[in-house]
């Protein structure tokens, strides 16, 4: 999930000028006589909250010492469900950081969203892939530049148990199931724990564990052939996948460490799987690099909070493929979306589609951005830096999490229900083809 999934997951008019001063809605500008961009305040809304929010509103401060433009960035915790009334109804602001493509397509939809300027696109033309182009790109017409991202398909793991277990990072999916062996038999206990538990979204990390397989066992190309539901859920390299996950989430040997037995699954909190592997009472767990984030709030069995890195409390490697030195990963990001050609709100999305902003934000910690041409070393840790790294890489193959591209129905309906159902006990050939009917809901 992109944290909408945790889900955990906008157009103001064009404004006229009178005498130099405009009021129009929620948006404000204050165009000098002479037109002056720089006097004018730009407003930005989306769902990032909290700290973040403030980090974010921050990242604008030399942009704004530079140029005179003042950004105002307002999250809403519901900003998913709010943003399309808001864009229909006339009230947006100028500018949205929508979460994910499925919710930008429908703000497309409405017609009110303002094709990128050319300057934009020739900024992400540079600094992104082709891929992060193609997610804002909708009927051949660019919209939306990426902003931040997040990479999925993380195993977090205790680096001093590998060491007491003479334990090395598998390079491959076959090595994976070796090393869990081991675990297990070293340990005497359940190397793997989960968690499904999401409220109203309750599932939602078991499709991360999907997509993951889908990628790495049968490729990109399946992959979006899935995503656009040319390839079913009822076809072969889709219930491979499940077998696959299936090897690890539902073996009573492999799972449930610290919470019981593979049905306790259902009923664990996605984020409270990072305090056990901080005590060390879990070996191994599957989630994003979000998690990072959770075991500041936990302790170790001495009571101390754990360091994320490669020699302490806790670190990641990603799922490894079939094949060593293949890299086939996924994530999330948000996009930005405007709703005006304001020469100001124009000057605002250059900034945004640019390294200084991704390095204005990301050194303020906490995140990480696919811009080729940021600076991964300003990433406030270690393993945020490697996360970084991973995603500017020419080399890898990065794919949207399936699920947020996928029909509501299915992404965040049948799909969802299907993984509890299927940890629950549901055969695997009923729960794909219950996740397969959600396409005629």
């Amino acid at each position: 999930m992109g944290m909408t999934k945790r889900r955990a997951l906008l157009a103001s008019l064009a404004i006229p000028t009178v005498l130099g001063i405009t009021l129009v809605g929620c948006a404000e500008s204050t165009d000098s006589p002479g037109g002056d961009s720089g006097s004018q305040t730009v407003r930005i809304s989306g769902g990032i909250t909290g700290t973040e929010a403030d980090d974010l509103n921050e990242s604008f401060a030399a942009f704004t010492e530079d140029t005179g433009i003042k950004v105002e960035y307002t999250g809403d915790k519901a900003f998913e469900g709010n943003i399309v009334t808001k864009v229909t109804g006339g009230d947006a602001p100028d500018i949205a950081i929508v979460p994910q493509p499925g919710l930008l397509k429908t703000l497309v939809d409405t017609g009110k969203v303002t094709p990128a300027p050319e300057s934009v696109s020739a900024a992400v033309d540079e600094n992104w892939s082709a891929d992060w182009k193609a997610y804002g790109t909708f009927d051949d017409t660019f919209y939306a530049a990426p902003m931040l991202a997040n990479l999925k398909g993380y195993v977090w793991y205790s680096p001093a148990s590998f060491e007491e277990w003479g334990l090395e990072v598998p390079k491959t999916w076959d090595e994976l199931i070796t090393l869990t062996d081991t675990i297990k038999e070293k340990s005497g206990e359940a190397p793997w724990c989960a968690g499904f538990a999401s409220d109203a979204a309750s599932g939602w990390p078991g499709t991360d564990w999907i997509e993951d397989l889908v990628l790495r066992q049968s490729g990109p190309e399946v992959y979006d052939s899935w995503i656009a539901g040319d390839v079913k859920f009822t076809d072969p390299e889709i219930k491979d996948a499940f077998d696959a996950v299936g090897t690890i989430l539902l073996d009573p040997e492999y799972v449930n460490a610290g919470f019981g037995d593979v049905k306790s699954i259902n009923s664990t909190a996605f984020a409270d799987v990072a305090a056990k592997v901080a005590d060390g009472t879990c070996a191994l767990t599957h989630q994003a690099s979000f998690l990072s984030a959770n075991f500041l709030d936990v302790q170790t069995a001495d009571g101390e909070t754990p360091t994320v890195a490669p020699d302490g409390d806790v670190y990641a490697f990603l799922l490894p493929g079939m094949t060593e030195g293949e890299l086939q990963v996924e994530g999330g990001g948000e996009f930005v979306a405007a709703f005006n050609d304001d020469e100001a709100t124009v000057k605002v999305l250059e900034f945004m589609a640019s390294p200084e902003f991704a390095d204005a934000r990301v050194e303020l910690g906490g995140v990480i951005s696919a811009n080729k041409n940021a600076d991964p070393t300003l990433a406030s840790s270690e393993f945020l830096q490697e996360a970084m790294t991973v995603l500017q890489d020419d080399t890898t193959v990065f794919r949207f999490d399936a699920s947020d591209l996928m029909p509501s129905t299915v992404g965040a309906g049948s799909f969802w229900k299907g993984m509890v159902d299927w940890i629950d006990g549901k055969d695997t050939t009923t729960v794909l083809s219950d996740i397969q009917a959600g396409y005629e809901n």
